[in-house]
Parts: C-alpha cells; sequence; structure tokens
C-alpha cells in the first residue's frame, strides 16, 4: 500500500496553471520540460496559485526560446517592486534541444504550446511544451464523437455489472 501515492516521474506536481483547451485544439506529437526565468513577485503570484497560459504560445526571439502572453498577475502585497503581467519570459532549456524543437516549427508547421506551469520537487517553476499540430474543424468533432462514445460504453458496461 506504500506504493499507492507515488506520481509517475513525467506526471507534474503542484500544478498551478493548465492549458485545457490546447489538446482540443492541436495533436500533440511530443512533449517538453522546460525551466522559466521568473522574477520573485511572479514566484510569489504563481505560489498563490494565480496565473493563466490559455493563449500563450511559445517561439524565437532573438535565437532564445520565449514564453509569450502568458498572464501571471502582479503580486498585490508587493509595493513599487511589481512586475508586468504579459512580459515575455525567457525559457530555459539545452541548446540542442532548442535547435531541434526550431527546427521542427520552422520545417514542418508544427507550433509549441505550453501545457501546464507547475513546480517540480525541488520547488523550481517548470513549464511542459507541447510540441503540436493544429487540428482541423472536422478533427475536433471526431474527437468529441469518440470522447462521447468512450463515456457512453463505459457508462453501459458499468450498467451491466
Amino acid at each position: 500500500m506504500a506504493g499507492k501515492n507515488k506520481k509517475k516521474k513525467n506526471e507534474p506536481g503542484n500544478v498551478v496553471a493548465r492549458n485545457r483547451k490546447a489538446r482540443h485544439d492541436y495533436f500533440i506529437e511530443d512533449n517538453f520540460e522546460a525551466g522559466i526565468m521568473l522574477c520573485g513577485t511572479e514566484v510569489k503570484s504563481l505560489r498563490n496559485g494565480q496565473g493563466s497560459i490559455n493563449e500563450a504560445y511559445a517561439g524565437e526571439k532573438d535565437g532564445r526560446l520565449c514564453l509569450f502572453n502568458a498572464f501571471i498577475p502582479e503580486y498585490k502585497s508587493a509595493s513599487k517592486f511589481n512586475h508586468e503581467p504579459r512580459r515575455i519570459r525567457n525559457l530555459l532549456m539545452h541548446r540542442r534541444e532548442i535547435a531541434r524543437l526550431l527546427a521542427n516549427v520552422q520545417r514542418d508547421g508544427m507550433t509549441l504550446v505550453p501545457l501546464a506551469i507547475y513546480f517540480n520537487d525541488r520547488g523550481i517553476a517548470k513549464v511542459d511544451l507541447g510540441l503540436a499540430r493544429g487540428k482541423h474543424s472536422y478533427d475536433k468533432r471526431a474527437s468529441i464523437k469518440e470522447r462521447d462514445w468512450k463515456r457512453d460504453k463505459s457508462r453501459l458496461m458499468r450498467e451491466k455489472g
């Protein structure tokens, strides 16, 4: 019974913000973990559970991998040393990983979508990035149809016993 509460290795713990719509709008082909450069008041806001990455995306700026349009609200207790809520934040990865990701984005018409912001076991803020390909509206309808069928099927199996 001791192993029941253990997390999987890739499962992020202490999730602060999650982009739920990303899996509906994109086919996620691969996941990557990246560190994020934050200032002190941003960390405090995230620890309070505030933040949104619903409209955020990752891309290249000046040869670096950056997170654009992520919203981390100002920390209320900070006076004049607060941060800008929608500033561009640098993502931290190995140089080879960044080069490979940016090559996939430029060549294959894919995009980098942030799926979650979380704190790892050591208390460091991380971003779960997904290498994604956009879905068409008929793909979305098929996904909804499949999800509804799975739900109905499990309901029928439960009723049968």
